[in-house]
């Protein structure tokens, strides 16, 4: 292996503790797989295998939240990516920063704001809405709906409006009744 392809190697791996040091917040894979695959900073499969390779290393940290992986840096990725940050090119710097800048509400949304249905038979779907901060929950319902139809609504709601129905929610439960 070349020197110039370890520089590659050991750019690429750097590229992805950029990322997640910005984001500063949990990513889910296919949120990081996006922003890598949207700028072209490197093909899948060596994305997939870099990012194995900083898990392993300890420099990334997997967490397993609702069936899905979120990664963030940890405290010794942060610091190798200080030592090793000016092997970044300005040029990739500055993508990744105008990206994520653009893209970071709709990243916090996804990550703190779920809706998903499971169907229980044909005639009945649980739809499960979910806002959270952190890992503190501020709502966690479970409805029953007759129809998917019904169910991938609600979900669609839920992600565009649930900010203003948890308000409503929260308004109409503590509304005094007669």
């Amino acid at each position: 292996m070349s020197i110039a392809s370890n520089r590659e190697l050991a750019e690429n791996k750097l590229i992805l503790l950029y990322i997640l040091d910005k984001l500063n917040m949990p990513v889910s894979n296919l949120q990081l797989t996006k922003i890598v695959m949207e700028n072209k900073l490197m093909n899948y499969f060596i994305f997939q295998q870099f990012l194995d390779e900083l898990c392993s290393l300890k420099f990334i940290s997997p967490k397993i939240t609702d069936n899905k992986t979120y990664y963030t840096i940890t405290p010794s990725g942060k610091q190798a990516l200080d030592y090793f940050v000016n092997h970044i090119p300005k040029g990739i710097k500055l993508i990744i920063n105008n990206y994520i800048s653009n893209v970071r509400k709709n990243i916090r949304n996804e990550t703190f704001i779920k809706a998903d249905f499971t169907p229980e038979n044909e005639n009945e779907f649980t739809v499960t809405c979910q806002i959270r901060e952190d890992t503190f929950s501020l709502i966690d319902l479970k409805i029953s709906v007759g129809t998917k139809s019904d169910a991938k609504d609600i979900c669609k709601n839920w992600q565009k409006h649930s900010q203003t129905i948890y308000s409503e929610i929260i308004e109409s439960l503590i509304k005094p009744r007669d």
